[in-house]
């Protein structure tokens, strides 16, 4: 046997000792060695059985790269799955899987697929890929292959990208919309990897008050046969119902996927009730209901449950602790992705360590139109583990771009005569959560943090923005004080406001006067916001290069359920990296 690299065997026992599999072959870095040797496939059935969808019904998919991997996941079919079965994966240069190509395989044991994580599969391959390249992946079980899927990795820390392009998304509502826009991001070869804000799934599957359920077949039945789900059977049916469709399958087989939670994964407008210690939920019926008598153990577990689904299905470099009895203990997903020397990503987490909202918890005048002391220094977003690793890590970033990934609006949105007297819009935003934001920026203006961009959901609208330590109407046209830039993106299906307010009328010409009107609104009131549109579904693209960075919002037609869907740039801005405010492109 030729010689393999003393570094890629290294990699190779720790990945052998950390990981639920098996590493039966790994080849250096160069291509002049090999450890073990990779599997003839003569020892399955051949051809391999190509009915990838009974037994992979939910395709493949990749997530969190690093300079050296990636996490790939799977489920196999409940009605496929066999007992004592192996699962095999391989991982190549090509689509080919030709011995050549093969860079490294391995298998998972029968005893780690079961009920217990609902028939799911994360291997890590942190340590055996190189940096920077594309690779290719599959999965063999009971001799038949999946689909072929394709990741990435990141470059190392000291190099200095060209360029770097995200596509970015949030709030995709399987009831209320198709996602052909994921099949234009399949195949769109120019984005590098793809970054998901939450509202991954809807914990509800006909909401009177935002989910007119338009589409017959994509209406949702419930374990429970409710319309919240209740429980982790619901919440794993809602993640099957999403990683089912056709256009999803491609877009996470093509792209390696960046993804973090937003409120719908678990409840709406959730947070902590750190009173009770238990989840917040003002809209559940746990929390509603009197069967339910509002009990914090419920509650409790119903975080749990969520973050149990999430972390099943979602290829991410986390892990759920089965024994913890608290959420806090349960699953940690704020994390860091380092793309070289370009860019640093920070992605939070703002549901679960959040406090209350501090107007209260009704929907009118409370949690959205609120007025009340937003200033409280208690309140937060983060909790103070969070909070301390975001401030620090952001104003320590030695990265040309320091990017946020976040959910709700971190600028004011709302009607303001002055600091005093103001009405926000929705306090379940950043605007409710007044005294942490100010203490963000005034240890961004501290640190002298430069090139901070924030990207949101959430809100179902584009908007592009800039960041300012207070928001007084006297320096509102400075851009002296400017301390970053935010870019919202559509949603990718999710109702927006144009939807709510045309429901009865949807013309050309009302369409039209509600894009003049609540953008002239938004803007006049918020002078610091440079586009409003809540008027179209699709996605956002961000590409980094050293010099600026160029947002993009595209827009979609979900009411249409073909790969052909027109796609129609609605708005750009960059932003250079020796200037603080934002140039329309």
């Amino acid at each position: 046997m030729r010689q393999y690299s003393r570094r890629k065997f290294l990699n190779y026992m720790a990945a052998s000792l950390a990981t639920p599999y098996m590493l039966t072959a790994c080849r250096s870095e160069d291509g002049s060695g090999k450890k073990g040797e990779f599997f003839d496939t003569r020892q399955f059935s051949h051809p391999f059985k190509s009915d990838s969808g009974r037994v992979f019904s939910l395709s493949v998919a990749s997530g969190d790269p690093t300079t050296t991997g990636v996490v790939l996941w799977t489920r196999i079919d409940p009605d496929a799955y066999r007992p004592q079965e192996t699962l095999y994966f391989q991982v190549a240069g090509d689509k080919s899987f030709r011995a050549e190509s093969l860079i490294a395989q391995g298998q998972i044991a029968a005893a780690e697929i079961s009920r217990l994580n609902d028939y799911t599969v994360h291997i890590d391959l942190d340590g055996l890929l190189a940096p920077d390249r594309r690779y290719f992946y599959r999965f063999i079980y009971t001799d038949t292959v999946s689909h072929v899927g394709r990741c990435k990795t990141v470059p190392a820390d000291d190099v200095m990208l060209a360029k770097l392009k995200l596509a970015v998304l949030n709030c995709q509502d399987y009831t209320n919309g198709y996602y052909a826009a994921l099949s234009r991001l399949a195949g769109d070869e120019s984005i590098d990897f793809v970054v998901h804000l939450g509202d991954y799934i809807y914990e509800t599957v006909g909401d009177p008050r935002f989910q007119d359920l338009p589409f017959e077949d994509r209406r949702i039945t419930l374990p429970s046969a409710g319309i919240f789900a209740l429980g982790l059977d619901d919440y794993r049916h809602l993640y099957q119902r999403v990683r089912s469709d056709p256009f999803m399958q491609q877009a996470m087989e093509n792209h390696t996927w960046i993804i973090t939670t937003d409120d719908h994964e678990t409840a709406d407008d959730c947070y902590w009730d750190y009173e009770r210690d238990t989840l917040g939920a003002p809209g559940h019926p746990f929390t509603l209901d009197a069967e339910y008598g509002n009990a914090p153990s419920n509650l409790t577990r119903l975080k749990l449950d969520a973050q149990q689904a999430w972390a099943e299905y979602i290829p991410a470099r986390v892990h759920f602790d089965h024994a913890a009895s608290h959420p806090h203990h349960a699953l940690s997903i704020y994390r860091k992705i380092k793309f070289g020397a370009l860019a640093d990503l920070f992605m939070t987490d703002t549901r679960t360590y959040r406090t209350a909202h501090p107007c209260g918890e009704e929907e009118q005048f409370q949690r959205y139109l609120a007025h009340c002391d937003l200033q409280q220094s208690q309140q937060s977003l983060y909790g103070e583990k969070q909070r301390d690793w975001v401030f620090n890590g952001v104003t320590d970033s030695r990265a040309q771009w320091k990017v946020l990934g976040n959910q709700t609006f971190m600028g004011r949105l709302g009607v303001y005569l002055n600091e005093k007297k103001k009405l926000i819009f929705t306090a379940d935003a950043w605007d409710g959560y007044e005294s942490e934001r100010v203490a963000f920026m005034e240890q961004l203006a501290v640190g002298k943090v430069e090139n901070l961009v924030v990207l949101t959901g959430d809100l179902h609208s584009a908007i592009a923005s800039h960041l300012r330590p207070k928001y007084n109407n006297h320096d509102l046209f400075n851009g002296d004080d400017v301390l970053g830039v935010e870019f919202m993106s559509p949603a990718i299906s999710s109702a927006n406001m144009a939807n709510m307010v045309l429901k009865e009328n949807s013309s050309e010409r009302a369409e039209a006067i509600f894009q003049a009107l609540s953008n002239g609104f938004i803007r006049a009131n918020n002078p610091h916001i440079e586009y409003f549109s809540s008027m179209f579904h699709g996605y956002a693209t961000i590409e980094f290069t050293p010099d600026y960075c160029d947002w993009r919002a595209y827009s979609m037609d979900k009411n249409i359920n073909r790969e052909d869907v027109d796609v129609i740039q609605q708005a750009g801005f960059r932003k250079y990296a020796d200037q603080k405010t934002l140039v329309k492109l």
